[in-house]
């Protein structure tokens, strides 16, 4: 009942944005799947200086020894790329359907449960012992994998060394910290330096689900029951939230460009994210030198780890393909085993995949000078390591959204059980 039901819900709702939305797109590439040819790949995806810029590394070298090769990559934003993949398996056309898409991995179960025998299984493409396992983890269904794992969103503690030291702190202060002791050191920085800690979204779940995945927790169960009450790992995760809101050490902000203006202008200390954000850090260029990156904090729990996620997305062929083995070979021999590729991909584009070979690269070691001459990248790879596996299930939408509804009353000290358990209600009526 509840597939039918997201099933029928999706179908409508995309179908009208199908028709009043004109799909983003790059040059004169419109979306739709290209004429047949039995050398070509069409892939759809977004951020063509991130992910595009990967595919394309990947053909230079595919094209080594596969010179008749071609790649077609259409650019859609990953809004119009799920709204457009999921209004035509809603309605049963797949002819238009490129070969491979990029799909979110927290979206990965609900497409392979909502639309059987759609996606590709490539549980034998590539040796998944070489990936990290929070990511195969999280495109396996069913004991199934369906997606090459590609970037990471391993979270870190970056932080201002000048405001740290002004107010007392050394990086030894940061390392393996909990959320408790992050809060009192922000009580201590604002004290001395009037400069506020980090952020805060009021309604947001990101720094949430940061939490939660510490913990091995997640807002629904691989089952996808509501994970909200008797949960310690919720609950705990509630509790650092109120406190982040009105400890007085966050600057509340709302939207990105105030997230990033927080701290490129200078007014908070901290940033908690993933390692894709070093790139809109750095840009702050007047502050080179300023920048240091510690783990994690973490739940104090007996089964926290100063370690999490932040985003990340893989790699999915379509069963209906009509060059599914091509595309499956493609993946297979550069995302799915090629450590030169990943080479470049943190060279060029600052990005750091799944694939473990390529951590014991050279270039993992550099030492960025914006960062006080630390070894970043090794340090996020290290930590990547730790992050907990976690399924994400089908309706993690539903449950954050439960969630929201709730959020204002603990962040004004409402009773976080009763908001818990109210949230536990609302999805469950939302699913059923």
């Amino acid at each position: 009942m509840i597939k039918k039901k997201l099933f029928t819900s999706l179908t409508a709702a995309f179908s009208i944005a199908l028709l009043s939305t004109t799909v983003g797109c790059s040059n004169d590439s419109s979306g739709e799947a290209s004429e047949s040819n039995e050398n070509k790949v069409v892939v759809w995806c977004w951020d063509q200086a991130f992910n595009g810029k990967a595919l394309k590394l990947a053909e230079e070298i595919y094209q080594a020894n596969n010179p008749d090769f071609e790649l077609e990559i259409i650019d859609l934003s990953k809004t119009d790329l799920e709204q457009k993949l999921t209004t035509n398996l809603a309605s049963g056309v797949t002819d238009s359907l490129p070969d491979i898409i990029l799909v979110n991995d927290v979206n990965a179960q609900k497409y392979v449960e909502s639309y059987p025998d759609t996606f590709a299984d490539l549980t034998n493409a590539v040796d998944y012992s070489n990936f990290v396992p929070y990511k195969v983890q999280g495109v396996t269904v069913d004991s199934k994998i369906y997606g090459i794992p590609f970037d990471v969103g391993v979270t870190g503690l970056f932080y201002r060394t000048d405001y740290l030291e002004e107010a007392g702190f050394t990086a030894e202060d940061l390392e393996n910290i909990t959320w408790d002791e992050f809060i009192e050191i922000g009580k201590v920085v604002y004290e001395k330096t009037g400069k506020y800690l980090s952020t805060i979204t009021p309604n947001g779940e990101t720094i949430i689900s940061i939490m939660l995945q510490s913990a091995g927790s997640w807002y629904i169960s691989s089952d996808n029951k509501g994970n909200f009450t008797n949960n310690e790992v919720m609950t705990e995760t509630m509790r650092i939230y109120n406190a982040l809101a009105t400890s007085g050490v966050t600057k509340p902000v709302t939207g990105w460009s105030e997230f990033v203006s927080s701290f490129n202008n200078g007014d908070v200390a901290a940033v908690i994210s993933g390692v894709w954000q070093i790139a809109t850090i750095m840009d702050g260029t007047d502050q080179s030198g300023k920048w240091a990156v510690a783990p994690t904090p973490r739940l104090n729990i007996s089964n926290g780890v100063n370690a999490s996620n932040e985003g990340g997305s893989s790699w999915f062929v379509l069963d209906v393909a009509e060059n599914k083995e091509l595309a499956i070979d493609f993946l297979a021999s550069t995302l799915g085993s090629s450590t030169e590729l990943y080479e470049k991909f943190l060279d060029e584009c600052g990005g750091i995949g799944s694939y473990l070979p390529a951590f014991e690269s050279e270039i993992f070691a550099q030492e960025v000078e914006f960062f006080g001459g630390q070894q970043v990248y090794k340090l996020f790879a290290d930590w990547l390591t730790e992050v907990p596996s976690i399924s994400f299930g089908t309706y993690t939408q539903e449950a954050k959204d439960a969630l929201k509804n709730e959020l204002p009353n603990i962040i004004n000290n409402g009773d976080i059980e009763k908001s818990l358990e109210n949230a536990q209600s609302l999805y469950t009526q939302q699913v059923q």
